[in-house]
């Protein structure tokens, strides 16, 4: 069963609506959010509905750490350790989760 939403919000950059969030984690008092079908993340100040911060994931997944023949897609999955602090991505059919490091 899926829950009943309690609220929703518009989320903009710069006064520009973002449209195509994909993959939602909340990290921090902020929602994360990958703009599907890009190497873009975005996190979003919730009371607001603003962006408060990017992150541009190109080059995460390098060319070497792809096996031949795979397929890897796009950029959609984020997830966050409360407990360690610590942030994961990865996306469809990547061979490897990467840990990273952001400066705040």
């Amino acid at each position: 069963a899926f829950a009943t939403p309690k609220r929703t919000f518009d989320v903009t950059l710069r006064g520009v609506p973002v449209l195509r969030l994909n993959e939602l984690e909340f990290i921090n008092g902020y929602l994360w959010a990958n703009i599907w079908q890009t190497n873009n993340i975005v996190v979003i100040d919730t009371l607001s509905g603003k962006v408060v911060g990017t992150l541009d994931c190109t080059g995460l997944l390098r060319p070497q750490d792809v096996p031949s023949g795979a397929r890897p897609d796009v950029l959609n999955g984020i997830a966050f350790d409360s407990n360690t602090q610590r942030i994961w991505l990865t996306g469809k059919r990547w061979p490897k989760i990467y840990e990273v490091k952001v400066n705040t």
